[in-house]
C-alpha cells in the first residue's frame, strides 16, 4: 500500500514538473505572454532547472525559436523520474547495464505520457470553454495552444451542423495514444 501511495505522489510531482517544462517550451514556441497565467506558474515551477540549462547551452541553440532548455529540462526530469521509480520498486538494487535501456524507456514513456495528457487537458478545457464562455481571456490562450493540434484535423473533418468536431476527434486520438502507452 505504501509503495502505491509513494508511486502516486511521484507520478503527480513529476507530471507537474515535466508538464510545466513542456508547456513552457510550447508557450515560448507560440510566443505566448509568460507574464500571465499559466505562464507565471510554469516559470515559477521550472525556472530552477531551465535557467541553468539555458546558460549551459550554446548561444545559437539557446536563442533559436525552439526552447531547447525547456525541452531538455523535461527530458532530464523524465529520466530522473525513471531512476526514482526504479529505486522505489527496488530495481536499482539489482542495476545492471542491461537495465539502462529499460530506465531510458521508462523515462521516455513518462515524457510522452505527460505530453499526451497535457495536450488532452488543454484541448478538453478549450472545447468546454468554447461552449460555456467563449469571450473569456482563457479561451484565447487555450485557442492559441490548441490551434496547432486542431488545424491539421480541420482540413479533413467538416463542420457538421455548425459544430466543429475536430476537438472531439483529437481527444479520441490522444486517449488512444495514452491507451497504447498503457
Amino acid at each position: 500500500m505504501l509503495i502505491r501511495i509513494l508511486s502516486f505522489l511521484l507520478d503527480t510531482l513529476f507530471f507537474v514538473l515535466i508538464g510545466s517544462a513542456l508547456l513552457r517550451a510550447w508557450m515560448n514556441r507560440l510566443r505566448i505572454n509568460m507574464h500571465a497565467q499559466p505562464g507565471v506558474f510554469v516559470m515559477a515551477v521550472s525556472d530552477w532547472l531551465v535557467k541553468p540549462l539555458r546558460r549551459a547551452l550554446p548561444k545559437s541553440v539557446a536563442q533559436s525559436r525552439v526552447d531547447w532548455a525547456s525541452l531538455l529540462a523535461a527530458l532530464l526530469l523524465s529520466l530522473l523520474y525513471a531512476v526514482l521509480w526504479a529505486a522505489l520498486v527496488g530495481a536499482l538494487l539489482n542495476l545492471t547495464a542491461a537495465m539502462l535501456p529499460a530506465l531510458l524507456l521508462t523515462g521516455l514513456k513518462m515524457l510522452l505520457r505527460v505530453a499526451l495528457q497535457l495536450a488532452f487537458a488543454v484541448v478538453l478545457v478549450y472545447a468546454l470553454i468554447s461552449w460555456l464562455q467563449p469571450g473569456s481571456p482563457m479561451y484565447g490562450l487555450l485557442g492559441r495552444l490548441s490551434e496547432p493540434l486542431l488545424a491539421p484535423l480541420r482540413r479533413f473533418i467538416p463542420v457538421i451542423g455548425g459544430i466543429d468536431l475536430s476537438a472531439l476527434v483529437l481527444l479520441l486520438l490522444l486517449q488512444i495514444g495514452l491507451m497504447v502507452l498503457g
